[in-house]
């Protein structure tokens, strides 16, 4: 099984009640990911980090059956479309760490 785990942070023009609508629509999006694409077992957005220290608005917990899986979720038309519509437009940065469990 391989994980795919990115972190975003969101770009800072955006009023509080704006964050808010787009991390819904982004985890709406992401997770409406779940059995629409070969090899993707699992697939969870969090949104709703401590008020702690964290530097980050928003995480993707994915899971795969392996590096193939993967690959072919980068590149899914689905993906590809959540990713342009929903992400991109509204992140400043990304971190992304892929592992095998």
């Amino acid at each position: 099984m391989v994980r795919h785990v990115i972190l975003w942070k969101l770009k800072d023009k955006y009023a509080p009640a704006e964050k808010a609508a787009i991390k819904a629509g982004i985890k709406a999006g992401l997770e409406g990911l779940a059995g629409a694409i070969p090899g993707l077992e699992s697939i969870r957005v969090y949104t709703d980090a401590l008020p702690t220290s964290a530097n980050a608005d928003l995480m993707l917990d994915a899971a795969f059956t392996d590096e193939a899986a993967l690959a072919g979720y980068a590149n899914h038309p689905a993906h590809v479309a959540v990713a342009d519509g929903k992400v991109r437009p509204y992140t400043a940065s990304r971190v992304c760490l892929d592992f095998t469990v």
